[in-house]
């Protein structure tokens, strides 16, 4: 549970090795606790999520078992994490004849790595543990950890620590012995909300096909950890962007989970809306990239170095489409629900957003929005596909910068269009001019942005420094669809891309076609699928009503899902479905990921099929999905306009919404 977090292996061993630790915030605070019983570790049998924040594993106690084959003796390792503590109870069991004995030792060490170490493979080594009341405490001035075990014997050295039980367990009276896990920081950057309870409603789902109410309940399960406030802004709420490796807050990322979750309440939205805007740009640094106006890319508690140069400062403004989406939630979270009084007082901030789309995001002057890195060690690219080689030539050539990206530009259209439809409603001069501004942007989106192939035309991912459209067939075209930056006709070219073979994996939207020289279906953004790029494809085409071109990517994330246990990592293999057992792990990928894990919630609401309209002040039903790939759909606790609904859909597409 933010900012707490827990990566161990099946077994519930926790081994100094790897991404394995218990992290507060972006320091590993405990990096080792392997569980002996007279010197042998257990065997691991089953282990799984309980809950939120909560797991549990069984291991089998061979070593102080009863004679036979059946196991007989076996330890409990539950763990629950909520911020700053871990409960980790060991539970030993036996159903022998007679009671057993043994030597429970837990060893354990701390190296307090910050996270970014952590990744590259770069542990400073153990820190010297120190006797702390009922424990052992590890510190070093910024991060301090201590672990209490109460009733064990514990052993100290310079590289760690080990606490020891002799026990007996009686067949059929479990014996638990405790320990717990306490970690602090001394200046954090993010931690914990002060309220426990959720900024959403969880919704009851009911469908024929289970894999739907088994994603939506994993989803939210994941979502209650990634729940943060910032220091800057504490009474607002946001989520983190992913574990382990983007515990903090993200703007482009922040934004997405929060916009994906609008059906189930506009909180969330409110939270990261205050949350960024008490960030937001207010001047020119060229070492931050921070703007005026401009929402900003991530927060750390220090500088980031990476390994390629990369340096980032604490409070990063490197991002071209933040901004933008700023303004897209807002508009969105009202039209779901959010009171007057809350938009209204986050207007300026919308109109400082929209004065650096005009007057900063375009450098070139092209009338197109771009970004380039001014410093030589920020991020290369700065839109969502932020790695050094995302943005490419159908034959691998790495672009030149200034990049202007398809898909921000359909952001900039589309949050101009609904910043006008603000400043009307609320009575503020500007909205006809915003209107004018996005048709001529789409205008010259439509001469300058699309190519074509063999296959006819469509918009490439980006235009160059020299104003060339980058030709590579991908996924960022799928944001331009339900934005209003396209038309109808070119909505339905696009969806029909999408769901080709070359795009479609059958477990979701790849990044890059497979037509392309730089493919290759574990490569970061160049083929590899995320759930929540493909959401996005999917939440487009519903607004666009092309319900049944988006019918396979919705087959696709349900079908992934599955693989893995209904909890949607980050990225995951682009193989198609057939070549293997299923989609490939992306080795470091974060799991939890907030908007992989709020795409749940984009399948839901696409299979729905309804949109909010404040006009009238009910959901509006959109045009029946030709083929619903879960059966019939039932679904309690959709919230909109202030009122919770039911909603459901049969499998002929037959609608009814009905408020509470």
């Amino acid at each position: 549970m933010a900012p707490t977090q827990v990566w161990s292996g099946p077994d519930a061993q926790i081994r100094a090795t790897g991404a394995q630790g218990v992290f507060q915030g972006d320091v590993r605070v405990l990096s080792e606790a392997v569980l002996t019983v007279d010197g042998v570790e257990p065997e691991a049998l089953r282990s799984g999520h309980r809950g939120a924040g909560v797991s549990e594993a069984f291991l089998a106690l061979r070593m102080i078992d009863g004679p036979g084959a059946d196991p007989t003796v076996w330890v409990r390792r539950r763990r629950e994490v909520s911020p700053g503590h871990v409960h980790a109870p060991l539970v030993l069991e036996c159903a022998t004849e007679v009671p057993v004995s043994g030597t429970v030792r837990l060893r354990m060490s701390s190296d307090l790595a910050d996270l970014e170490s952590v990744k590259q493979g770069r542990s400073p080594g153990p820190v010297r543990p120190e006797p702390a009341p009922d424990g052992v405490r590890w510190t070093n001035g910024e991060a301090t950890s201590r672990v209490v075990v109460p009733g064990a014997r514990l052993e100290l050295d310079d590289d760690g620590a080990t606490a020891v039980w002799e026990v007996t367990v009686h067949p059929r009276a479990p014996l638990t012995l405790g320990w717990d896990v306490y970690a602090e920081l001394s200046h954090p950057v993010v931690t914990r909300p002060v309220n426990p309870t959720p900024e959403w409603r969880r919704p009851v789902v009911q469908a024929d096909d289970p894999r739907l109410h088994h994603l939506v309940e994993r989803s939210l399960d994941d979502l209650e950890t990634l729940r943060m406030t910032w220091v800057e802004s504490p009474q607002d709420v946001f989520l983190a962007a992913g574990s382990p490796w983007f515990f903090t807050l993200f703007g482009r990322d922040s934004l997405w989970a929060a916009r994906f979750l609008l059906p189930l309440g506009t909180d969330l939205a409110r939270g990261t809306l205050r949350t960024l805007a008490a960030a937001q740009g207010t001047r020119s640094n060229p070492v931050t990239q921070e703007q005026p106006g401009k929402i900003l890319h991530e927060v750390r508690s220090k500088t980031l170095h990476l390994d390629d140069g990369t340096t980032l400062p604490p409070v990063y403004y490197g991002t071209v489409d933040a901004t933008p989406l700023w303004v897209c939630l807002l508009t969105d979270a009202w039209r779901w629900g959010l009171p007057d009084d809350d938009v209204r007082a986050l207007l300026p901030a919308m109109e400082r957003c929209l004065e650096w789309m005009l007057r900063h995001a375009d450098s070139d002057g092209d009338g197109f929005l771009d970004y380039q890195d001014p410093t030589g060690h920020g991020l290369a690219n700065q839109g969502w596909k932020d790695s050094g080689d995302s943005i490419q030539w159908r034959d691998g050539r790495l672009a030149e910068g200034p990049i202007a990206l398809s898909e921000v530009q359909a952001y900039a259209y589309e949050a101009a269009m609904g910043a006008a439809d603000l400043l009307d409603h609320f009575g503020r001069p500007g909205g006809d001019g915003w209107r004018t501004w996005a048709g001529e942007l789409a205008h010259r989106f439509r001469n300058h942005f699309w190519t074509r192939d063999a296959k006819g035309p469509y918009p490439g991912i980006a235009r160059d420094r020299y104003g060339a459209v980058v030709d590579s067939v991908s996924s960022n075209m799928g944001h331009l669809l339900g934005t209003g930056l396209l038309r109808p006709d070119e909505e339905r070219a696009i969806a029909r891309r999408l769901v080709a073979a070359d795009m479609s994996s059958g477990y979701g939207l790849r990044t890059l076609s497979t037509t392309s020289a730089g493919y290759w279906p574990l490569k970061y953004h160049g083929g590899s699928v995320w759930a929540h790029d493909t959401a996005i494809a999917i939440h487009g085409m519903a607004r666009a009503g092309l319900h049944g071109e988006a019918t396979p990517l919705v087959e696709g994330l349900l079908e992934g899902a599955d693989h893995f246990g209904y909890q949607l990592p980050e990225l995951y293999g682009g193989n198609p479905v057939g070549d293997g057992p299923g989609p490939v792990p992306y080795p470091a990928s974060c799991h939890p990921q907030a908007w992989s894990a709020a795409s749940a919630v984009v399948v839901l609401t696409s299979l729905l099929a309804v949109q909010p309209d404040r006009d009238v002040d009910t959901l509006v039903m959109c045009p029946p999905v030709p083929v619903m790939p879960v059966g019939s759909l039932r679904v309690e606790g959709v919230q909109a306009l202030g009122r919770s609904w039911t909603v459901e859909r049969l499998r002929d597409g037959t609608v009814r919404a009905t408020p509470r």
